[in-house]
């Protein structure tokens, strides 16, 4: 169950209808101006209202969501941004649906002040973009910058434990890259000791145990006591590779060989197990 109050968790849809129905509406105003598309501009009036109706839902959505959200450490400053831009574009739009409503008035009685109208509806449209993409941006920013309301959303305890698995696992990666390779490890193994259950992650640690801890004898100890899946081709092929690897780091190449042939008769179109036969197999 969600933990965002009111429409809070509803934000993410929200906001893509936001920008679709602008965008499109503003680009279509625009093309009213060229004079070759009649009905672009009664169309470009309906979008835009419908957008800003959906901005103004989109503001309080955002309301709704952001308390949480702003508890996590170092996500205030991003999230009150996001809201300052998002508002802005929200009264830049409310601006522009009245200006398009007179449009459209305007065109009905043919009058000539609809061109004008439509200029100035098109050219604060245009600049309200702007400001919608820079409310967007921030947003974005919350999302894959800060891994903003991971767990809130939707309420389920699994989306932290992607969250934390996915953290570490950048994280060894870069420490991994920047030759740290045991802090690396380190983060590798509290994964793995986090969730047992969870055969990616011990898979991925017996592969670091050869790869990094140089540690193929307790990689395969590891392989040995994990239950891959029958039913998943993919984890079974990872498995097979991982105590290649780590027979071979032992020094058993015609062991690994061997598990490589196995694995290649099941899986005869996987080019990493040619790959890795062809390196086994090749001279000196």
């Amino acid at each position: 169950m969600s933990t965002l109050a009111g429409i809070g968790a509803y934000h993410p849809q929200i906001v893509h209808f936001v920008v679709a129905l602008l965008v499109v509406g503003v680009a279509f105003r625009v093309l009213w101006l060229t004079g070759r598309v009649a009905f672009a501009g009664p169309a470009a009036t309906t979008l835009i209202v419908l957008g800003t109706l959906a901005s103004l839902a989109a503001v309080k959505s955002g309301d709704d969501a952001h308390g949480p959200v702003e508890r996590m450490p170092g996500l205030r400053e991003a999230v009150v941004e996001h809201e300052a831009w998002g508002e802005r574009a929200r009264n830049i739009f409310v601006a522009v649906s009245l200006m398009e409503l007179a449009v459209l008035v305007a065109a009905a009685r043919q009058s000539r002040a609809a061109q004008g109208l439509g200029l100035a509806a098109a050219v604060v449209g245009l600049g309200g973009l702007v400001v919608l993409y820079q409310a967007a941006e921030r947003g974005g920013r919350i999302v894959y910058a800060y891994a903003g309301g991971v767990g809130l959303r939707t309420g389920d305890p699994a989306d932290v434990d992607r969250l934390l698995i996915a953290g570490l696992y950048h994280k060894a990666v870069q420490d991994r890259a920047s030759g740290r390779p045991d802090d690396a490890a380190a983060l590798i193994e509290l994964a793995a000791a986090r969730f047992p259950q969870h055969v990616e992650v011990q898979l991925m640690h017996v592969e670091w145990m050869t790869d990094v801890r140089m540690n193929p004898a307790g990689a395969l100890a590891r392989l040995d006591q994990l239950q891959v899946p029958a039913t998943d081709p993919r984890l079974r092929l990872r498995a097979g590779l991982a105590r290649a690897a780590a027979l071979e780091a032992m020094g058993s190449v015609d062991a690994a060989r061997a598990v490589l042939q196995t694995l290649r008769s099941e899986f005869p179109t996987s080019p990493t197990i040619q790959r890795r036969l062809d390196a086994l197999n090749a001279p000196g």
